[in-house]
């Protein structure tokens, strides 16, 4: 389950690829996301989109009149996502940034990572939910989308089951909910993915 996995050279693949054409590519606010701000009764904050790659995420809730910072460690999507925004008149604070030597320095209502976390080596985990942790106000949340043990393709990134989620993040963060679901995007079938709802202590 836990051997080492071999992830793209993630600048070189926006310089050489249509966002369209990636798996994760969904012009919409994420579903699950969506259901979880109506759940929370979450209208209005501020926002982090980590690992925001075509800028999707970041201009949807930009739209919904969130205040969006959004990052992502290739500096060429993190261009392209920018003028996306611009090109709709939106104001989304967009940083090439490695959330492991994260620039960052403000709290947010909420982070959404819908596809970061799970692309590291188990040896950053802690680091993550550490760094992360200190990126959100008292009582934020932490939206974590990544792919669930029940999916079976072969390569990309770490799978993982409620009880490791809960295992991870459980020292810093009250685990409001983990349930199945898929990644919405342009593979098909659609991957089986996993969304938490995690609320800092």
């Amino acid at each position: 389950m836990n051997q080492q996995r071999e992830l793209p050279d993630w600048n070189n693949l926006y310089q050489e690829r249509q966002v369209e054409t990636m798996p994760w590519y969904n012009p919409n606010l994420d579903v699950d996301l969506e259901q979880a701000l109506i759940k929370l009764n979450i209208q209005t904050g501020t926002v982090l989109d980590l690992g925001t790659g075509p800028g999707t995420q970041a201009i949807a809730l930009a739209k919904r009149g969130f205040q969006v910072t959004a990052t992502d460690i290739s500096q060429a999507a993190v261009s392209q996502a920018e003028s996306k925004a611009k090109e709709q008149g939106l104001s989304i604070s967009f940083r090439q940034d490695d959330i492991f030597n994260t620039h960052l320095n403000q709290e947010f209502d909420f982070v959404f990572d819908r596809g970061c976390f799970h692309v590291f080596n188990p040896d950053l985990r802690q680091d993550y939910v550490r760094i992360v942790h200190g990126l959100i106000k008292p009582k934020g949340y932490l939206f974590l989308k990544c792919f669930s043990h029940l999916e079976t393709r072969e390569g990309g990134p770490y799978r993982f089951t409620p009880e490791e989620i809960t295992e991870i993040f459980g020292d810093r963060f009250n685990v409001i909910s983990i349930h199945e679901t898929v990644y919405q995007g342009t593979l098909d079938p659609l991957p089986r993915a996993l969304f938490s709802i995690l609320e800092k202590y």
